[in-house]
């Protein structure tokens, strides 16, 4: 062999290791990205089919309660809104009042076991929540010294109307307000009435913590 052949041959074997070197990184980095990219797809097809379960669980919810409701739905005094019930206000009460009118009991009567039989197989519990106009309150006898606290009795009324008409008393809870989370504009007295309103919304039951107190100092 020449001594110039034998030149190239000890030039070109360190060109063709380094090359194989390079392939074998590139390689390395791929298979990382592939091995990255797929971990990101199996993450996105779990995030999907839990929103997916969520959202058909939503919906068997409020065909649930659908059912449930037909009949006070079917009469027009409640509405059935992303799973809240909704009850205008002058159904159950007279302006500035927190007292039942004769109407307002009949349909808290003819919600009360429908509701009952739907937390009796479902983890939930009812959210009773109050809501007034922006109007200040006018009551001759001072009772409320604001929308907020005449928001949160006739949300008391209602969820002890109901625990009166056979719905457990664990499974429902009173919340105030006020003039706050219209549905309307406050700047006619149309609008003003469909935001004096009541809403009834089933949701999750708080986990318990296990323990079990028998008196305020834990023994």
């Amino acid at each position: 062999m020449s001594l110039e052949s034998e030149g190239q041959a000890e030039l070109g074997t360190p060109v063709w290791a380094a090359f194989g070197d390079l392939m074998a990184v590139l390689l390395g980095a791929f298979v990382l990205v592939l091995v990255g990219v797929i971990a990101v797809q199996g993450e996105l097809a779990l995030r999907l089919d839990e929103e997916v379960a969520r959202r058909e669980a939503e919906a068997q919810q409020r065909l649930a309660l659908e059912q449930a409701l037909a009949g006070p739905l079917a009469s027009g005094r409640v509405t059935l809104v992303d799973g809240r019930i909704g009850i205008r206000g002058n159904v159950l009460f007279a302006l500035n009042s927190d007292r039942l009118q004769p109407e307002g009991e009949e349909l808290l009567r003819s919600l009360a076991a429908p509701l009952a039989g739907y937390l009796s197989a479902r983890d939930q519990i009812l959210m009773v929540s109050g809501f007034t106009d922006d109007r200040p309150v006018r009551d001759g006898n001072r009772r409320f010294a604001d929308n907020w606290e005449l928001s949160a009795q006739r949300a008391l009324t209602v969820t002890r109307t109901l625990i009166a008409e056979g719905v457990p008393a664990d499974s429902v809870f009173a919340a105030a307000f006020g003039a706050q989370q219209p549905v309307s504009p406050n700047e006619s007295e149309a609008g003003r009435a469909k935001n004096r309103r009541v809403e009834i919304a089933p949701m999750p039951r708080p986990a318990r913590d296990g323990t079990d107190r028998k008196d305020g100092d834990g023994r």
